[in-house]
């Protein structure tokens, strides 16, 4: 394998990770690739070596962070209540964006999805595609839930498929803010207790 130009130390999982955390931070458009180089220490020219563009780097950091709400929302999916899939959806998503290691707070994702510009155009689409492939997934669950009397019948699936994703992007919309674990936490319990109040008997 040709690794010209590439430090022999070079990490590629913790460079993406680095960046991740940039983007996360000053948006797309405010980091530069000398913030890059910098934040991951390889050249201009490793960085180019390695992901081709700041886009393809952006891209990588996108997907890396993505596959992590997949593997939550897989998991959470799995479980054979209804109530402990989402409870686990939402708290394992809150625990995620609040992650103490990261030192600026939200959820990549969220921010990823509001970049703007022809550069980070294939980024957006895939995490609209992980989103909608997500809510599909989630939308099938309830209707189970709905046809095995865990919800009750004549319940709208759309409708409380709706509120548990508008739930997920508020609480991830607070986070950007700053808002803390334990306050994201009580909502998400105090949003599900109103749900639930609603849709079961």
């Amino acid at each position: 394998m040709n690794t010209r130009g590439r430090p022999p130390e070079f990490d590629r999982d913790a460079a993406v990770l680095a960046a991740a955390r940039l983007f996360w931070r000053r948006g797309y458009s405010g980091t530069s690739t000398r913030d890059l180089t910098s934040a991951i220490g390889v050249s201009t020219s490793s960085l180019y070596s390695a992901f081709g563009s700041k886009a393809g780097l952006f891209e990588e950091a996108v997907s890396f962070y993505a596959r992590r709400y997949t593997i939550i929302c897989e998991k959470a999916l799995a479980a054979q209540s209804i109530r402990i899939a989402i409870d686990v959806l939402l708290r394992e998503s809150i625990i995620e964006i609040t992650q103490p290691a990261d030192s600026h707070p939200g959820c990549l994702i969220t921010s990823a999805v509001m970049a703007e510009g022809p550069a980070t155009r294939k980024a957006r689409g895939d995490i609209l595609a992980m989103l909608i492939r997500n809510e599909r997934l989630l939308r099938a669950r309830i209707r189970r839930a709905i046809d095995e009397g865990e919800i009750l019948g004549g319940t709208d699936a759309e409708v409380v498929t709706g509120f548990v994703q508008t739930i997920w992007q508020g609480v991830s919309a607070q986070s950007n803010r700053g808002v803390g674990r334990d306050e994201l936490l009580r909502i998400a319990d105090f949003s599900q207790r109103a749900m639930w109040s609603t849709y079961t008997r």
